[in-house]
């Protein structure tokens, strides 16, 4: 193996800092949630956000605009089915930044049964350069793996042609539902043969000093532990190849959102944080 010195050049110093989470709807106490969900966005002060099972009203009222006025963030959302009466879940992005070109990808079924998943891409006006943000939820059963990868070949398809036409420095996080060692997550991360010929994504969680649990579905977390599953870091923030001055490459990573002695967790799941090279 060999490398061209400095193949990106000097490296910038700057950072960007994106949050991804999945904020579980109206589920539980979900109004008492809401501000221990804001003090988590706000301590993080992130740039960029992605959330998953974000709610959206029947009355046109959705959390992300609740987020994003209560914390100065452009907000964006998906269209939500109302799975609920008067509610449904669906991804939302906030971000320092205005959005633009935001467009709706729902992914396919492997069979008519089960759910394929949703991605909210949004073209992001930052500061130095566009961003590309994709924010992913796939199906959660664990024998659902197969659906996942389906889902995301398909998914790898759409961003790989978004990147070519963009060339914007690419973030793809989310609720994806399967470990680390998962066939479909190692399909995407290089160890196994990609979907897509020279289609790779790298994980933030390469970063991470260990100094916060990696687990971002816990039996620690009261509102996870009744679902009897195992610890796994099913949340991620991936990037695509690093731009010119490593734009795009993450250098530190940490889960947050884990409540403390006095509080419960705001969510069912952790969430993740990274900063990213910008």
């Amino acid at each position: 193996m060999s490398f061209v010195e400095e193949p990106y050049g000097a490296l910038v110093g700057t950072t960007m800092r994106v949050m991804t989470w999945n904020v579980w709807g109206r589920f539980g106490p979900w109004e008492n949630r809401h501000g221990a969900i804001v003090s988590t966005i706000r301590s993080v002060d992130p740039d960029v956000v992605l959330l998953q099972e974000s709610w959206s009203a029947a009355d046109g009222s959705s959390q992300a605009a609740r987020l994003g006025a209560e914390l100065g963030l452009h907000a964006s959302a998906a269209v939500a089915d109302l799975l609920f009466d008067s509610w449904g879940p669906c991804n939302a992005v906030l971000s320092r930044w205005p959005i633009a070109d935001v467009r709706r990808h729902d992914l396919p079924q492997l069979s008519g049964a089960g759910w394929g998943g949703i991605a909210l891409r949004c073209l992001i006006e930052g500061p130095r350069r566009p961003l590309l943000v994709y924010d992913v939820a796939l199906d959660w059963p664990p024998h659902a793996s197969a659906a996942r990868e389906h889902a995301l070949r398909h998914l790898v398809e759409v961003i790989a042609d978004d990147v070519a036409v963009t060339k914007a420095p690419l973030i793809v996080g989310g609720d994806l539902n399967a470990g680390p060692d998962c066939d479909e997550i190692r399909m995407l991360t290089g160890q196994r043969p990609p979907s897509r010929e020279g289609f790779v994504l790298f994980d933030a969680w390469d970063h991470a000093d260990g100094r916060t649990p990696a687990e971002t579905w816990s039996r620690a977390n009261p509102w996870a532990a009744p679902g009897l599953l195992p610890n796994r870091r099913i949340d991620y923030l991936l990037t695509g190849w690093p731009r010119r001055g490593g734009v795009g490459s993450p250098i530190a990573a940490w889960t947050v959102g884990h409540g403390d002695d006095e509080h419960e967790p705001a969510s069912n799941h952790y969430a993740v944080v990274a900063d990213i090279r910008y």
